[in-house]
């Protein structure tokens, strides 16, 4: 697999689609370090690890009302062939300031919110509204 972030967010995208409950992911350190920003920004219910020996992660997807979710957008930003870094004065407002990005820092994987408050930059992985 040449995009494992990519991946988990197709399947997050997928299962959305599908109206699931939760999806499942391989883990990695950096998958769960996003899952956990999606989580403090209030777009998940909840994660877990699942088979710490295979490496499995579980991220309870939320729905509003009238079960109408509450990820709309889910976009890949920087992608293996062409990365994006902003400097932490560079950094836009996604959906001016309704949605997030989620950037890969020196200081660990942050929203653009913690980004701004931080003053760091880094590379824009994905952003959600």
């Amino acid at each position: 697999m040449t995009d494992p972030v990519g991946d988990m967010l197709t399947r997050i995208r997928n299962a959305i689609g599908r109206g699931k409950e939760s999806v499942d992911v391989p883990l990695s350190k950096e998958k769960r370090a996003i899952a956990d920003v999606l989580k403090r920004e209030g777009y998940i219910r909840d994660y877990e690890v699942l088979h710490v020996d295979h490496g499995l992660l579980r991220i309870q997807l939320k729905y509003g009302a009238y079960h109408e979710p509450v990820i709309k957008h889910l976009k890949r930003e920087s992608k293996p062939g062409r990365r994006v870094y902003r400097k932490a004065s560079d950094i836009p407002r996604v959906l001016e300031g309704l949605g997030i990005g989620i950037y890969s820092t020196s200081k660990g994987i942050l929203s653009d919110r913690e980004c701004r408050r931080m003053h760091v930059g880094g590379e824009y992985m994905a952003s959600v509204w």
